[in-house]
């Protein structure tokens, strides 16, 4: 069936002559290699991307060309140009991988040239139009927590035309917010403290027609996938079950377990309470001693309480400088005799903040210093609190009546990150790094989390809830797209994501609302969401070969496929990021797509010339992240920055993709070495895939391995970490390799 396929094809090459081409390369001799290794014509323009240029392409696609192979600049570059509906569309990029980045007119960036040509065709050959999947989906929108995030998004969701479906655990909406007397300010000249305006959103969201509310509810189980969700919200003891589209969660957050921090005072003495806890007193109306119920009149506040510090809480909850502020100004407007005292770490009010920062500041009866705490005691029926290495270069104490300690905030989902090292434990593997993913074998995780009672409860093989990242917040993996999560269509909004204040979490549910609203477009035409937007492939399994090793299912990023009772797996197309981990995983070579495939990138290593006298040089392939280093790559070329001429640029989705049956491919073949060049991870990590480059990197081991059957050398072959921001270290990255495999020798295999 495919070789029919290929054969109703018909093909043109376009070789654009403009940006340096022209000039810098041998055009005649690349038509050639065209012409007599694939009978494939081809037609030159000086610039393709310009009105006559298209305009010559589009003719002949309505005279029957039906595969167009561009060779000109970087796929990155003019996508919207070439793009041509119902048309096989390969791109080489000639401009920024071979002239830009090589010496003109120069025997080996001929060659590099003619290789690329050979590979842009094989490839052209390989692909088959993807058949998108296409389902009549739900276009409702699930929300879960009342909140003030939660709040927004359904209201913006419901504005944009969606159906809402908005559940909140408590018996009344508004979360936090609800309890709070007053704000921060939030509008210019961020001076005065503000009215929480909730009554007025809730009464928005219960008015609006758009979304139905579920309060004392839960989520009970999430099964399906974007578009198809059944979701079971279960509320006294009824159950609902609705069909959702895209979810968004805003459960929102709780404070840091005090009871931890006995050495502040808290739970030894009455009369040190938390910034919750204070709150509440204002709420109820007046701030008075615990211990005493008299009226405060000289009140500490003690900053990063539990926080910034490895023991609790390694991170900055934010907003607690800011809170701390505007308790100063409750015990201040309370009593204009009172006294506060800030004692902090640093003063962290970024942006305008800082204006309200000044007003403080300027308040007579409010004492800021930096400080380290010492020691709280009580004497006298006065809380005593030490303060060491003080602003004014000696130890001070203060006598108090009340203490306020700043805890943090804490996601929803710190007991499901808990839970993951639980599962860690299990299997022997410990703590994982900072920002290191936390994905671990179901097996083991589904054992760590009994009895746990999850915020989405999603029936996927990977876990109930979405996949923790540092600290237990379902912040995005990738600075640059907030609100993604490791689930297709589920988006984090609100300090359940990151610590923030109101007004954020106000402008977060916005942005996760518009996401959720995104997915169901592209899903109900069956393309792909973030980061490949569009791609309308999805991967294919041919289960009559699978022997359920399951590590297709163990390895996707986004918990795409679940299996069977014999450990088959079951894909779930909707949740695919079209990432290929699955392809890359795969030891038997069953799954591919339409435009992706192992056989693809196999051919496409087969095609190219490797010289057999090694006096024409080595020849070597880098196999690149599309994400990153393949764009990184493209930098270089835009700043003149030149890279050996002998090695070949394979893009690869993700570094994940990567099948370790292309280095037996390669270097069978008589390929001197192979360079993988992917995301960091880590500490820093970047994948846009969540593990891409972490599992390349594992399999490693099996590349070892193909390497000790064919009686060659380890350093052949070599893994890298590139950060996008690094395009200026490429042409000393590929020289190092180059020396290190050229001090080896020539591959063995030459010429067989």
């Amino acid at each position: 069936m495919a070789d029919a396929e290929q054969v109703e094809k018909k093909y043109m090459l376009y070789i654009c002559t403009g940006c340096e081409i022209g000039k810098s390369l041998d055009i005649d001799k690349l038509k050639e290699v065209a012409d007599e290794e694939f009978s494939v014509e081809t037609k030159t323009h000086e610039f393709l991307c310009n009105s006559d240029g298209v305009e010559l392409i589009k003719k002949d696609i309505e005279e029957g060309v039906n595969t167009v192979i561009i060779a000109a600049c970087s796929p990155r570059v003019n996508f919207d140009t070439f793009n041509f509906p119902d048309v096989i569309v390969e791109r080489v990029n000639l401009r920024e991988h071979v002239v830009w980045s090589h010496k003109p007119n120069d025997s080996d960036t001929q060659m590099l040239a003619e290789d690329y040509i050979r590979m842009g065709i094989v490839k052209a050959q390989k692909t088959e139009l993807p058949e998108p999947y296409k389902e009549e989906i739900s276009k409702n929108v699930l929300v879960i927590g009342g909140g003030v995030t939660g709040l927004t998004a359904a209201l913006e969701a419901a504005n944009a035309g969606y159906e809402v479906y908005l559940v909140e655990k408590e018996a009344e909406l508004g979360g936090w917010v609800k309890k709070f007397t007053w704000l921060t300010p939030d509008k210019p000249p961020f001076r005065d403290l503000r009215k929480p305006d909730i009554d007025e959103k809730i009464k928005a969201v219960m008015e609006n027609k758009k979304i139905k509310v579920f309060t004392s509810s839960y989520v009970e189980k999430i099964s399906g996938q974007p578009g198809l969700f059944d979701v079971v919200i279960s509320k006294n003891g009824t159950k609902e079950e609705v069909r959702i589209g895209s979810i968004v969660v805003a459960a929102g957050w709780e404070p840091y377990d005090a009871t931890k921090l006995e050495h502040l005072g808290y739970g030894k003495y009455p009369d040190v309470i938390t910034n919750v806890q204070m709150e509440e007193m204002a709420a109820n109306g007046k701030i008075v001693v615990p211990s005493t119920g008299e009226e405060a009149k000289s009140v500490v506040f003690i900053q990063c309480a539990g926080q910034r510090d490895p023991d609790h809480l390694p991170y900055c909850s934010g907003i607690c400088c800011m809170v701390s502020l505007k308790q100063a100004l409750y015990v201040r407007n309370q009593n204009p005799d009172a006294k506060a005292f800030i004692i902090y770490k640093d003063i962290r009010t970024p942006g305008e903040y800082e204006d309200f920062y000044k007003r403080v500041q300027e308040d007579p009866g409010v004492f800021l210093t930096k400080g380290e705490l010492k020691e709280i005691s009580k004497t006298n029926g006065k809380m005593i609190v030490e303060v060491t290495d003080t602003l004014l270069g000696e130890d001070i104490e203060i006598e108090a009546d009340l203490v306020v300690l700043a805890t943090g905030m804490v996601p929803r989902f710190y007991e499901y990150q808990k839970r993951y090292f639980k599962a860690r434990e299990l299997m022997g593997l410990g703590e994982p790094q900072p920002n290191e993913t936390l994905i671990v074998a179901s097996d083991k995780l589904w054992e760590a989390l009994e009895e746990y009672q999850g915020i989405l409860n999603l029936q996927y093989r990977q876990g109930p809830d979405l996949p923790p990242l540092k600290y237990g917040f379902s912040d995005s993996n990738f600075i640059c797209f907030p609100y993604e999560s490791g689930r297709t269509a589920i988006y984090a909004a609100g300090p359940i994501r990151q610590p923030m204040g109101v007004v954020e979490s106000e402008y977060d549910a916005t942005g996760a609302a518009l996401k959720a609203v995104q997915a169901l477009e592209l899903i109900s035409i069956g393309a792909a969401t973030f980061p490949r937007v569009g791609d309308l492939s999805y991967p294919e399994f041919f289960l009559q070969r699978c022997t359920q090793c399951k590590r297709c299912t163990e390895e996707c990023p986004f918990g795409a496929l679940d299996e069977d009772e014999k450990g088959t797996p079951l894909p779930n197309p909707n949740r695919c990021r079209r990432c290929g981990v699955c392809m890359g995983a795969c030891p038997e070579r069953i799954v591919s797509f339409k435009n992706y495939s192992v056989d693809m990138i196999g051919s496409i290593v087969k095609t190219i010339y490797v010289p057999e006298d090694e006096d024409e040089g080595l020849r070597f392939l880098a196999f690149v992240c599309e994400n990153d280093a393949y764009p990184a790559f493209d930098m270089a070329a835009l700043n003149r920055l030149e890279w050996h001429p002998n090695v070949r640029i394979i893009p690869l989705r993700c570094l994940g993709s990567f099948n370790v049956v292309w280095i037996a491919d390669a270097l069978s073949r008589g390929i001197d070495g192979a360079i993988l060049i992917g995301c960091k991870y880590g500490e820093d990590y970047q994948c846009h895939f969540l593990r891409g480059s972490e599992l390349a990197n594992r399999r490693m081991e099996n590349v070892k391995e193909t390497l000790e059957r064919l009686a060659l050398e380890p350093e052949r072959v070599k893994v890298v970490q590139l950060p996008i921001s690094d395009y200026d270290k490429i042409p000393e990255i590929i020289q190092k390799f180059i020396e290190e495999v050229e001090e080896i020798g020539p591959n063995p295999y030459k010429g067989f």
